[in-house]
């Protein structure tokens, strides 16, 4: 049978009980390369003259899927922001021709033309626009591109973050307006921009167009937060946006599925810190506060109104309960309280422990938190005070800042990662010892400054988990600092043996296509096949989002074609068949000997759950290997019997067994994952009639270990 020496999936020609003796080719003799990202050899559209056949001493057999679709142009992601830096998130990905615009966001600590991402880089139009959750560095740029530069296409986010934008948007622009700043926004362009959002739901499938697919997951991070997996044709990928691994107060962890991807653009804001538990900064906090306001002082938290306050809001409400204090806390703006009405509303986005208390008492109804006044800023004795917007970058934060720094009573507490150029990234870092009041007076810093991580960013476990988990073929990071990044993307290529990528703004990164094109000639049986119409029916909006089965809607109708053939190659000559036509062709390539097609593939895993799982067991061996993956697919797939045979384990036809033959022809020359972990090879076979189960079965095998 033919072995190609990479991690495709291989298919052997057998006669029933007898492996026929046919030689084995190396990928070398074959020019076959692309096949080493894993995957089926594909036609899309015409099938074009690249690849000559080199004479065989007998056929081999290649599964091939026939798509009636543009060629496969494969992944280019042009960076506009959060390339080597934090702030103004926006990155064009096109993916097989079509065009996504991920976030639109503005920069925090800059207040010139670097604000904004460079719309003049965009060469073309785009097929949509995905914001991936509320906080200004992902959004704020919005109503700018599409009122002011005229982006007038489909604009997708979730219902909380369609919900709660405006109210970060018009308190920014209300900021700005206070400190005499024009932005290039008005309020009336942030409500135009926002009636051309179409909400969307979790894991809801949106077709964008005839060929694009986009799907939004639970990402943690604040309320509404996604991260986006995005198909078209044979190429996809997932932009998570900013994502937490971890659960907190009010949020669950981020949830996605397993997923075949080409591609994953992570954010990497703790690129090489592994936080202390939250649990540890939580104490911190608790003490820190309860020390400042017992000994007669201020404590400033400066915070975004939405996200952030919220879990420390019901930090501070449950000690101040259990401890029985009277000391005031206070939150600065009708913005938090219009804030926590729509948590109250959108409670189904939070974590379990929160929905579970609905039924007893709303989470977010607090009972010690009150609204503040400005008159209130140099009334005597001790208070906690919640003050907008973070980080100190201007408003009624910065004017408390001035106002109780001066005193060694005081304490700022920061409760965040600070952008550069922000003051608060000064303070964080030393950096800040005087500051200029309004009228020009220096002001001294005395108070006291605490900078603790709440931040609901993933660390870089957590970034390193999500990847593992997910297998793409390549990485990109953004939303990170240069010099963590370029640490994380060593680390990236060195665990995981995949390429990875850190442009800075403006930065082109290029993904070609793993098809492959191949002339070949078919049969009038398969050309028949493709010409049958596979017809689906979907109501859909005027953008193309599938939004309900309202009657009302328009109905769309979809044809999507798809014809499988086996590329038979013999004495050089490529000929596409039908399946039904196999056999005939097999019994008369055999001699009028009966034959059956087999299918196979050896891949290795390195998982040290494995390794844990049969040291649990107190097993050893490959049978111990076996029998644990028996276990594992036994619940991955309780509608099929799996039956652990000791030396194999078998499902239908599927075969699976432990490879020790160093010289497999099936097997894999690159082992993925961590070197400081074992390798264990396995190796399978299955008939056609289980294509697809033993596919899932090896996709679970990869994705659980």
């Amino acid at each position: 049978f033919l072995g190609i020496n990479d991690p495709g999936f291989l298919l052997s020609r057998h006669r029933p009980l007898a492996i026929s003796n046919c030689p084995t080719t190396s990928s070398d003799d074959l020019p076959l390369q692309p096949l080493a990202a894993g995957r089926w050899l594909r036609f899309l559209g015409k099938l074009l003259p690249v690849l000559r056949w080199p004479p065989q001493a007998c056929p081999f057999l290649l599964l091939v899927e026939i798509r009636q679709s543009a060629p496969a142009m494969g992944i280019e992601c042009l960076v506009l922001g959060a390339g080597q830096e934090i702030g103004k998130s926006c990155v064009i990905v096109t993916i097989n021709g079509m065009r996504i615009m991920f976030d639109c966001g503005m920069h925090l600590g800059h207040s010139d033309e670097e604000r904004y991402p460079d719309f003049s880089l965009i060469d073309g139009s785009l097929d949509c626009v995905v914001i991936t959750h509320f906080h200004l560095d992902h959004i704020g740029a919005l109503p700018y591109f599409t009122e002011v530069v005229g982006y007038n296409g489909p604009i997708y986010m979730t219902y909380p973050t369609k919900a709660l934008a405006p109210l970060m948007l018009e308190d920014f622009l209300r900021i700005s307006v206070g400190r005499g700043v024009e932005e290039k926004f008005t309020a009336e362009d942030i409500s135009a921009c926002m009636k051309k959002v179409t909400p969307i739901d979790l894991k809801q499938n949106i077709q964008v167009g005839k060929d694009l697919q986009i799907r939004a997951y639970y990402a943690g991070h604040v309320l509404g937060a996604a991260m986006v997996y995005a198909k078209v044709g044979d190429a996809s990928m997932v932009y998570t946006g900013d994502y937490n691994m971890t659960p907190d107060r009010h949020l669950g962890a981020a949830q996605i599925d397993p997923l075949e991807l080409d591609l994953v653009i992570t954010e990497s804001t703790y690129a090489t810190t592994v936080r202390d538990s939250k649990y540890a900064s939580e104490r911190k906090f608790l003490k820190a506060v309860h020390d400042c306001v017992v000994a007669g002082g201020k404590v400033l938290i400066p915070t975004f109104a939405l996200g952030r306050a919220q879990e420390l809001f019901i930090l501070l409400e449950d000690y101040w309960e259990r401890m029985n204090l009277k000391v005031p806390i206070y939150f600065s703006s009708g913005l938090t309280k219009q804030a926590n009405i729509y948590y109250k509303t959108l409670m189904s986005w939070t974590n379990k422990k929160i929905k579970d208390t609905i039924a007893l008492q709303n989470a977010f109804n607090l009972k010690h938190v009150v609204s503040f006044d400005r008159s209130q800023i140099n009334a005597p004795g001790p208070c906690v005070l919640f003050a907008s917007p973070g980080m100190l970058s201007g408003g009624l934060s910065l004017e408390v800042f001035k106002q109780w720094a001066p005193s060694e009573v005081n304490l700022v507490m920061l409760p965040g990662h600070c952008v550069a150029g922000t003051i608060g990234h000064k303070l964080a870092s030393g950096k800040l010892t005087k500051l200029y009041a309004d009228n020009n007076s220096q002001i001294e810093i005395r108070c006291k400054n605490v900078n603790l991580s709440f931040s609901a960013h993933t660390d870089s476990k957590g970034i390193m988990d999500l990847l593992k988990f997910l297998s793409p073929k390549h990485a990109m990071l953004v939303h990170g600092e240069k010099p963590r990044m370029s640490i994380l993307k060593k680390k990236i290529e060195s665990e995981m043996g995949i390429k990875c990528y850190d442009p800075p703004n403006g930065g082109l990164v290029k993904i070609p296509s793993a098809t492959v094109h191949v002339k070949a000639q078919t049969s009038d049986s398969f050309a028949k096949s493709c010409q049958s119409p596979n017809f689906s029916l979907s109501r859909c909006s005027t953008s193309g989002a599938v939004l309900s089965t309202d009657l009302a809607s328009p109905l769309t109708v979809t044809d999507d074609r798809v014809g499988e053939a086996i590329l038979f190659v013999d004495g050089g000559k490529a000929r596409g068949v039908h399946k039904d036509e196999l056999e005939l062709e097999l019994i008369v390539s055999g001699e009028g000997k009966p034959q059956v097609v087999l299918f196979g593939h050896c891949f290795p895993i390195r998982s040290k759950n494995l390794t844990n799982a049969t040291g649990r067991l107190g097993l050893s061996g490959s049978r111990s290997l076996l029998k644990v993956l028996a276990l594992e697919l036994s619940h991955l797939f309780p509608q099929v019997d799996v039956q652990n045979m000791g030396d194999f384990l078998q499902v239908g036809s599927f075969i699976l067994s432990v490879c020790t033959n160093a010289s497999c022809t099936r097997r894999s020359s690159e082992v993925p994952g961590d070197p400081s972990t074992t390798c264990t090879y396995f190796c399978c076979s299955w008939c056609m009639e289980d294509e697809k189960l033993a596919l899932a079965i090896i996709s679970s095998v990869r994705n659980s270990l």
